[in-house]
């Protein structure tokens, strides 16, 4: 029964993976202000650069899972950019224990999206992608 339900399965969960990444780095196109002063308050250096590569690695890697196109790599990318993003923008351990709830949510959250996007990137992104459509 499983197996019949592995590409569907596969497809939908490519597409809850990108709704997390492919609104957020639209969101950056309007709110790129924004964005670049978010970064900057967290002590990052180039801020404007993060900012762009951010939203390009959002909204480009969240339309590859969408469709399935070189869907190991970009889940590759979006796990190791969300597993960087969670430890400055989520550190929960610099904050004090009343105030921790959320970030520490928030991180584990995200360490949590990194396994499901190393597990596509390890599994692949089942038939009905066109990664599939390209193999055959």
């Amino acid at each position: 029964m499983l197996n019949s339900l592995q590409n569907p399965l596969s497809l939908v969960g490519r597409w809850l993976l990108a709704a997390l990444f492919l609104p957020a780095g639209i969101a950056k196109i309007s709110g790129f202000a924004g964005t670049v002063s978010y970064i900057n308050s967290v002590g990052l250096p180039f801020p404007t650069v993060g900012a762009l590569i951010a939203l390009v690695v959002e909204v480009l890697c969240g339309l590859a899972l969408v469709v399935g196109f070189g869907t190991r790599v970009a889940a590759l990318i979006l796990a190791i950019f969300t597993l960087v993003a969670s430890f400055f923008f989520h550190p929960y351990w610099n904050v004090s224990a009343d105030q921790q709830l959320i970030p520490f949510l928030l991180f584990y959250k995200n360490i949590a999206v990194v396994g499901g996007l190393f597990i596509l990137a390890a599994f692949g992104p089942g038939g009905w992608s066109l990664d599939a459509k390209r193999k055959n």
